[in-house]
């Protein structure tokens, strides 16, 4: 057990709690939020060493134990998810002080901020449903603000779609959880897995299973993505990195959590529609990145085949797969936040979010130009750069077992990311610059300097994955043996 253990999520919320009164004073409120950022990052980083070296990591609150109280459980998972959600923020956070406004600033964003990442930790780390559930409304709640921040037509138009979306999965998610409940009576992961398997997954828990699938797959953006494309190009672009980057990832690693550790018996059922739910979202999502004009759009159709890719790797459902998909998903939060943040720079500097109305920027922003490049390559799997090692792996997955139709989509799918972001490139960057030099703008080092940041951290991924190998290696081989988890968590088999 480890108090430290619940930090990542309180410090953030009561620091949010702070910044409200602190409304007027935008400097200080800039400083804390970087140091809170910073200092809950340091923990978690701290905490993923130490289950590296001493095991799954849980706490029980009130002394309490598990199955009868709250329980936070940090194993490799989901604290490699909670140390690259701060890491990503942390970064973003120098964005937003340059480019969001003094009138968002005033309008409580760095508390709407705090609030968000309080909720986005709480959903990684707790070890019951009913705390996921939670979890969710609180990331949720703090999202709808921030949507909205700053009250443009586009945004109230699609928050209320996204708000819509949300509170209809919340309540289904709530029916859910009442339904799991009244059959096994208890709601905490461990014991409910230790209960299903006991019981063998009748059709009941089946059926409930997939109602968890449609659930998750509404907050994750798989298959059910309408509300998507149009919800994260909506706010400031450095409000949709973190969306883009922390949002759907959530939704993502509630899958993986629940189709891991409690709904695993019946794969003939739930996995093959999660695979066929997964094929669909990355054809739809290919052709979307490929219709559109508007750099917004062609961004947030790239999360949705990100979206689809990943899940494939829960769909194939071996450990190899299962390990491509966490690398992958540690590589899309962090390239993802960047495109959004390099796109928000190229809109900011020609004006336009039009494809058809930019032409040769990297002659007037060549650093920007070749971030860019390196976030394309970096996307599309070009080694050595991060996003080819969970390629191969989900491949290798694939050909393991025998998951040929899913191989070809997911390589397939790459081809239509790479298109679609060399088409912003060719017309962005390359050709005859519009911008004269008496019109050009000049760039905003804290625009510049955290796409750079995120940049060398793509590279540094992609280059020294062996860093994070063992890693990787231990959140697989824990989602893939429940009893580990289990252990940990009842048998305080952990720290």
């Amino acid at each position: 057990m480890n108090n430290l253990l619940v930090l990542p999520m309180v410090l953030p919320l009561l620091v949010g709690i702070i910044l409200i009164f602190l409304r007027p004073f935008v400097k200080v409120q800039r400083v804390i939020s970087f140091i809170t950022m910073l200092v809950t990052f340091g923990i978690s980083v701290y905490l993923l060493v130490m289950v590296q070296q001493e095991g799954i990591v849980t706490l029980d609150f009130g002394g309490w134990a598990a199955p009868f109280g709250i329980s936070f459980v940090g194993d490799s998972f989901s604290l490699l998810l909670v140390t690259t959600a701060y890491l990503i923020t942390t970064i973003t956070l120098l964005y937003v002080f340059s480019t969001i406004g003094k009138e968002r600033e005033n309008m409580f964003v760095y508390p709407l901020i705090h609030l968000l990442l309080a909720g986005v930790a709480c959903s990684f780390l707790t070890g019951d449903l009913f705390n996921l559930y939670v979890g969710f409304e609180v990331m949720l709640l703090a999202s709808y603000a921030l949507i909205v921040l700053g009250g443009e037509k586009a945004q109230l138009r699609e928050s209320i779609k996204y708000v819509l979306v949300n509170v209809f999965s919340s309540f289904v998610f709530l029916i859910g959880i009442a339904y799991l409940y009244g059959v096994l009576g208890t709601l905490n992961l461990a014991h409910l897995s230790v209960r299903i398997a006991e019981v063998g997954q009748p059709p009941i828990l089946t059926t409930i299973a997939i109602i968890f699938l449609l659930v998750f797959s509404l907050k994750a953006g798989l298959l059910l993505y309408f509300w998507l494309p149009g919800s994260y190009g909506a706010p400031p672009m450095s409000i949709s990195a973190l969306f883009g980057a922390l949002l759907t990832k959530v939704g993502i690693y509630s899958l993986f959590r629940v189709f891991t550790l409690l709904f695993y018996h019946e794969p003939g059922i739930t996995h093959t529609l999660l695979g066929i739910m997964a094929i669909l979202t990355m054809v739809g999502g290919s052709i979307g990145a490929v219709a559109y004009n508007d750099l917004r759009k062609i961004i947030a159709y790239n999360v949705v085949i990100a979206v689809g890719f990943i899940l494939s790797g829960l769909a194939i459902f071996n450990p190899t797969a299962i390990e491509g998909a966490i690398y992958y998903l540690v590589h899309d939060m962090i390239v993802k936040a960047l495109l959004f943040l390099l796109v928000g720079a190229t809109i900011y500097l020609s004006g336009t979010a039009r494809l058809e109305q930019m032409s040769g920027m990297i002659r007037n922003y060549p650093l920007l130009g070749w971030l860019f490049f390196i976030t394309m390559v970096s996307l599309a799997g070009i080694p050595p750069l991060s996003g080819f090692i969970g390629k191969v792996y989900v491949a290798q997955g694939a050909i393991e077992s025998s998951a040929f139709v899913l191989l070809a989509v997911t390589l397939i799918s790459s081809i239509f990311v790479l298109y679609s972001l060399l088409r912003i490139f060719r017309n962005v960057f390359w050709g005859e610059t519009i911008i004269s030099k008496d019109s050009m703008i000049p760039m905003k080092k804290g625009m510049i300097i955290p796409c750079a940041l995120l940049a060398i951290a793509t590279l540094t991924l992609g280059l020294g994955v062996e860093g994070i190998a063992s890693v990787v290696a231990d959140a697989a081989a824990t989602l893939m043996n429940p009893e580990i988890y289990i252990d940990a968590v009842l048998n305080q088999g952990g720290v």
